[in-house]
Parts: C-alpha cells; sequence; structure tokens
C-alpha cells in the first residue's frame, strides 16, 4: 500500500455455519470489487468442516472454484476493523460487530438442497453482492462474472 492511501474496506460475510452463503457472497464481492477499494471474507458463528459440496458445484458453474477453501470462525480478531457485516439468516445467533455498520440478507439455507435451488440462492447473492458493491462504489469495472 503506497503512503496516503487507506487500508480497503473490510466486508464480513456471515451465516451460522459459514460453509454456503457467505462463502458464495465473500467470492462474488472478491471477483467483482477493486482490491485496494474493499475486500471481504466469510465467516460463521459455528463453521462447518468444509464449504457444502452442493455450493462448490453451483460456483464452479459461475467460474469460482471454493473446493479447498475452509470456514471460518468468526472471531473478534477477524472481525477487528470490519466496516460492514452482512448477516444471512442466521436468526439469534447473527453475530454483533463492534464499529461496524450491519445488514441482513434473508436468504434461503442452501445446505442440502438440490443444485436447482442453490442456483437459486447463489443468483440472488451474486445480485446483491453486485448491488452493494455499485451502491458502495467498491467496483471494479473491468471484470464480469458469468
Amino acid at each position: 500500500m503506497s503512503p496516503g492511501r487507506s487500508r480497503p474496506a473490510k466486508v464480513i460475510f456471515a451465516c451460522v455455519h459459514g460453509a454456503g452463503r457467505s462463502q458464495m457472497a465473500a467470492a462474488f464481492f472478491n471477483v467483482l470489487s477493486e482490491p485496494g477499494l474493499a475486500r471481504a471474507l466469510a465467516a460463521g458463528t459455528r463453521p462447518a468442516d468444509r464449504v457444502h459440496p452442493e455450493v462448490v458445484q453451483a460456483m464452479n458453474e459461475s467460474g469460482i472454484d471454493l473446493a479447498h477453501v475452509r470456514p471460518e470462525l468468526l472471531t473478534a480478531e477477524l472481525a477487528e476493523g470490519a466496516a460492514l457485516l452482512v448477516t444471512m439468516g442466521c436468526g439469534e445467533e447473527c453475530p454483533v460487530v463492534p464499529g461496524a455498520r450491519r445488514e441482513d440478507w434473508p436468504l434461503q439455507d442452501p445446505r442440502g438442497s438440490d443444485l436447482k435451488d442453490v442456483r437459486v440462492v447463489r443468483d440472488e447473492v451474486r445480485r446483491r453482492v453486485s448491488e452493494l458493491i455499485q451502491r458502495e462504489g467498491w467496483g471494479n469495472r473491468s471484470l464480469v462474472v458469468p
């Protein structure tokens, strides 16, 4: 980072297991946003051992490989300095990150769903991420995700 430039905004996408919706959102965000302006990560309040296989398959169709991604626990250290926390249908387990703005996206959990339904969730996540990036001015106009 060059002198005089601030750090990119940190965006956290959080759901219970950190293995579906939040992973899709963080992946789309990091492809569509300008890296010098904002970066995203996914986390869960009770992280799973791996990204749900049906989510990996649906994201592969969009050209994004999540097969080797491991869900992370949302900790105070991980959340430190976050500008925005987007929770995704975690109900009573939704975390709070002091100092971060918060949005809630009530999206269906894709875990265990058939691929057709996971695609619907994936496409809704991509739409919401694109709108968020545009609204906040974090876009990378040179990239297009299929």
